[in-house]
């Protein structure tokens, strides 16, 4: 950069954009033409039943959407402007992976892990649902039939 005060210093280089993760998802989802099928399981809870240490990468940093602060980088570099939107930003990076297969690493036991995760908190989501819905009819048939008294 040429800048004396630059050096040594750590810089968030983004644009200026506020992308919600289900956001960049659906971005990667369309790069890649498949359909963004999101679950949504609390980060803590991944966290708390993984071997994996999620602290770090989903704790502190993807379990809440951020606005990265420029404000930093503008200071040492009044004149930086993103030329490129995240969107493109990330179709390019995706179309990058893609062509160098050397990039690409599978994951087969991350991904049983996900799945099996997935698999069984949607099966729970179905049952305290049945049971939500259950209560309330339940409910709703007591204080219709206590409604003529």
């Amino acid at each position: 950069m040429g800048n004396l005060h630059a050096i040594g210093q750590a810089f968030h280089i983004t644009s200026d954009e506020s992308l919600t993760w289900n956001q960049i998802y659906q971005i990667i989802a369309d790069a890649l033409g498949v359909e963004l099928k999101a679950v949504h399981i609390p980060s803590d809870f991944l966290a708390s039943v993984s071997d994996y240490d999620l602290t770090g990468s989903l704790i502190g940093d993807k379990a809440n959407s951020v606005i990265f602060d420029n404000s930093k980088l503008k200071r040492a570099v009044p004149d930086f402007t993103a030329t490129v939107r995240a969107d493109h930003g990330i179709r390019s990076t995706i179309q990058n992976i893609l062509s160098h297969p050397e990039l690409q690493r599978e994951d087969a036991e991350f991904d049983r892990w996900c799945d099996k995760i997935i698999g069984k908190f949607e099966k729970i989501r179905k049952e305290l649902t049945y049971e939500y819905f259950s209560i309330l009819q339940s409910n709703r048939i007591r204080i219709w039939q206590g409604h003529g008294k």
